[in-house]
């Protein structure tokens, strides 16, 4: 059975992850149309692979954002496998190569939990950082919105205070999702409104603790030294905070994105990514070029501009819907 049916097989055996699916086939249309129709036409242009057909290979997989190393890696995979088992149809090649994909992001780093694990007592912590421009106030609000939804008591904390309109944009957020919020005046120091959050936070009984911080990288000192600062100050309002730390990326900034989680990476612990805007990219390779390069998890994914479209990263789903072709999707 081929990797694409066996995917397809699994992701619609429950009736209810039909509508899910979809937002993954929909939400990825253009990365797909990069990647999938490449490597159809790749394989209908020849009837068994040679070296040149491993390049062509290596050029897709490069140009959808799969990133150098990772690539070269792949590819080195699939020839290997494919002359040990002597595997010359391109069908077959490219099943081995999704394969080797699916493998690659699985084994890459420490075990996937998406969903955030709240604490038994007291309020969870979650950190969110991304530069200028990535969505990361739609995104806190999407994911305020979610845990809403889920029956948890939500407040934000807008510590990103250097931004204009970051704190005006975060209080609009907060009224229409009708949750708590703490800001401090602009130009305060981040730490201290993160502190008055978490202390708010405890009073108010709050589920989650969403604290938005850290728009700029124009000096990675200063970076890690307000990220540290804020840490720091976060634990001794509430012990082991902050629990989580999740990244924002803009998926159609492709490799700079990819330098961008390397530079928040080196100035603090961070325990997730969050993809936007994957339905505006032809880039879906980033996903498992983030994976490979730091051992991180993409923990949502954005698919769509509605509130319900940052869905829980699903590595299945997101293969299906880069990898789905012509006929499959027939």
């Amino acid at each position: 059975m081929g990797l694409i049916k066996f995917l397809k097989e699994k992701i619609f055996k429950k009736k209810e992850d039909v509508e899910k699916n979809e937002k993954y086939v929909k939400g990825m249309e253009k990365s797909r149309h990069n990647f999938a129709s490449k490597l159809d036409t790749l394989s209908k242009s020849y009837k068994t692979v040679n070296a040149e057909y491993f390049e062509s290979l290596e050029e897709i997989l490069i140009e959808a954002d799969v990133g150098v190393n990772l690539t070269l890696r792949i590819i080195d995979e699939v020839l290997e496998e494919s002359k040990e088992k002597k595997i010359s149809d391109p069908k077959q090649i490219n099943e081995l190569l999704v394969d080797k994909m699916f493998l690659s992001y699985a084994t890459q780093g420490g075990n996937i939990v998406n969903e955030i694990t709240f604490k038994e007592e007291g309020p969870t912590v979650l950190l969110v950082s991304g530069v200028n421009g990535v969505g990361k106030t739609t995104s806190i609000a999407k994911l305020a919105y979610r845990y809403i939804n889920k029956g948890k008591k939500v407040m934000l904390c807008a510590a990103d205070t250097f931004r204009a309109g970051a704190v005006e944009q975060l209080h609009i957020w907060a009224d229409r999702l009708h949750c708590d919020f703490v800001c401090g005046e602009q130009n305060a120091d981040p730490a201290s409104v993160a502190y008055d959050g978490a202390r708010k936070a405890i009073e108010k009984n709050i589920d989650l603790l969403i604290v938005d911080t850290a728009g700029r990288l124009q000096n990675k000192t200063n970076l890690m030294n307000e990220l540290s600062k804020i840490s720091r100050v976060l634990n001794k309002a509430i012990p082991g905070a902050p629990h989580e730390s999740f990244l924002i990326i803009d998926a159609t900034t492709g490799q700079n994105g990819v330098s961008q989680a390397k530079q928040f990476f080196d100035c603090s612990p961070l325990t997730g990514i969050v993809i936007t805007k994957m339905d505006g990219t032809s880039k879906g390779g980033i996903i498992l070029a983030i994976r490979d390069e730091l051992g991180i998890p993409v923990r949502f994914i954005g698919l769509g501009e509605k509130m319900e479209d940052l869905e829980e990263f699903d590595l299945d789903k997101y293969l299906y819907g880069l990898c789905l072709g012509e006929e499959d999707e027939a």
